[in-house]
């Protein structure tokens, strides 16, 4: 069996007297997509700011491409990008300008077809020449999405990467993201509240619980744990036991 692309040990963050993720161990292999499974405030949003390097754990480790996180931040993180329907990208640029502006911070080579093959990709052409702050919800959804492909990277974290969007572009993107994880053996930390597309897109799914991991395995192995017929039942059970 290959070595993890992404391998996390004992990871703690604490804000003060509150423990918003607690001692949580995981790993991502090559061409693995790995859901992340929590109620709000279960620290699942901590943990992929802690993943990206926004913020530095309390305790713990986290390595990537077997190298560590916090020596090799710039290196590791030329090959990660990250997509979120809550954050924005700069809103007096166009879409297309903004993608620009991504390839050369990353580096890239041979921008404009780059550009042409996610937009395409995407189903952007409409609304490629648009300004930023003029986007719909779906629109600036999509456009972060592009923003995180763009650059071809080798591990993607995404925060429910198709709210907001309408169930044909919704089934598009999944089947996109499939796609480059069967081509290019993309690795994927994946969160989503719909838990049809949690059971759909995931390989495993690990479950926190108020910072904590409570159930890992896939979907099948989580509901057959449980006694439940689907993950939104053992979402349920989890979230009200709390």
């Amino acid at each position: 069996m290959s070595s993890p692309i992404v391998e996390v040990k004992n990871l703690t963050k604490r804000f003060g007297d509150f423990t918003a993720v607690d001692g949580i161990s995981f790993e991502i292999r090559r061409g693995e997509i790995l859901g992340l499974l929590g109620p709000n405030g279960a620290g699942k949003t901590t943990t992929i700011q802690m993943l990206l390097g926004l913020i530095t754990p309390t305790a713990g480790s986290i390595h990537m491409f077997g190298k560590d996180l916090s020596t090799h931040r710039e290196e590791i993180l030329n090959q990660v990008n990250f997509s979120s329907s809550y954050i924005s990208m700069p809103y007096a640029l166009t879409v297309e300008e903004n993608l620009k502006v991504v390839a050369r911070l990353y580096g890239l080579s041979e921008v404009p077809r780059r550009i042409d093959e996610v937009v395409k990709q995407l189903e952007m052409e409409e609304f490629r020449s648009k300004v930023t702050r003029k986007l719909s919800s779906g629109q600036m959804t999509r456009l972060t999405l592009a923003k995180a492909i763009l650059t071809n990277p080798k591990v993607l974290f995404l925060d429910e990467p198709t709210a907001s969007l309408d169930p044909d572009i919704a089934h598009k993107i999944r089947d996109l993201l499939k796609e480059v994880r069967r081509s290019a053996g993309l690795s994927v930390l994946y969160t989503s509240h719909n838990m049809k597309e949690m059971e759909a897109m995931s390989d495993r799914i690990i479950f926190l619980q108020r910072g904590k991991v409570v159930a890992q395995g896939t979907a099948q192995e989580i509901m057959s744990r449980f006694g439940q017929r689907d993950l939104e039942e053992v979402f349920l059970k989890l979230a009200r036991e709390g």
